[in-house]
């Protein structure tokens, strides 16, 4: 059964995926998810997906050839040290932590992981090892953002816990929200009791048209019991406006719809200049329909 065909349990988010690659940034990511997520009841998952065979080995794998190798003392060695970190820094009896290693292509593990164990919502951080200082988003990341329909929250590498008492939401109205979509809002507000400031960016004076007035009456009658307002700035350029916005509006995350790639990949993925920061210090809500 596919991934597209599961139906996620947002609304109790009992069970929560923690990809790791032991990294620094990976910590991170746990030590956000541990303090935000302290007061709910659920599963944590560390999941370490090894998919060093399969980039060897490609050819064999066109061929309808499968290797399976065991699991490396070394990975079995990190995340036994790993679990003995979270134990030690995070009891709660709130949680249960469970683990797993899995060989596999990075996307595949990380869906068929969800589908398996019924995944709700997955935290992780925006670069891994690996990763290179002067990109925004690490490639692993961005897949699971783009490729996986799961909620999930990023983490940036130099995000510090700050209980998010505001969540920005930047839309420009041209699209229906799904069900799933507002859920996840809604629920991810109500665990830090946060007010929503719903962002559109002007480009242009062009005011709102029928269908963009009849999506923004929706998402008002969605979050009517829920603290939110409406803010409009007028700007050509689009990071800017959102660097603005979170510096005035003291905004603590920021809440994405995945669907609108372009709006997106502007935000988070292509963010370079000195000035812009947000996308390194507020954590990124992605929903997913």
């Amino acid at each position: 059964m596919g991934i597209d065909t599961f139906e996620y349990r947002i609304s109790t988010m009992q069970q929560f995926l923690i990809p790791t690659d032991f990294s620094w940034n990976a910590w991170n990511a746990t030590a956000y998810a541990m303090r935000f997520f302290k007061n709910e009841k659920g599963a944590f998952y560390f999941l370490h997906v090894d998919d060093s065979l399969q980039r060897g080995d490609e050819n064999l794998h066109y061929l309808g050839v499968s290797i399976r190798n065991e699991v490396p003392d070394h990975l079995n060695s990190e995340m036994f040290e790993w679990m003995q970190k979270v134990y030690t820094h995070f009891p709660n009896p709130n949680h249960t932590f469970k683990y797993a290693i899995i060989q596999a292509p990075f996307i595949d593990g990380i869906r068929d992981f969800i589908y398996q164990k019924q995944i709700d919502f997955i935290v992780m951080g925006t670069k891994g090892a690996s990763g290179l200082k002067e990109m925004t988003l690490g490639s692993k990341t961005g897949a699971v953002i783009t490729r996986v329909k799961c909620p999930i929250l990023v983490i940036p590498e130099r995000a510090s816990f700050k209980k998010p008492l505001t969540v920005g939401f930047p839309t420009d109205f041209n699209m229906l929200y799904k069900q799933k979509v507002i859920d996840t809002l809604r629920d991810v507000s109500q665990v830090s009791h946060s007010s929503i400031k719903i962002l559109r960016v002007a480009q242009t004076q062009k005011p709102l048209d029928n269908f963009q007035n009849s999506n923004r009456e929706v998402l008002k009658q969605e979050l009517k019991d829920i603290p939110h307002s409406f803010h409009v700035i007028e700007d050509p350029n689009l990071e800017n406006a959102l660097q603005s916005f979170v510096t005035t509006m003291q905004i603590d995350m920021i809440a994405m719809i995945a669907k609108n790639l372009n709006f997106f990949q502007q935000i988070l993925f292509k963010p370079r200049v000195a000035k812009i920061s947000y996308h390194i210090h507020i954590p990124f809500l992605v929903l997913h329909e």
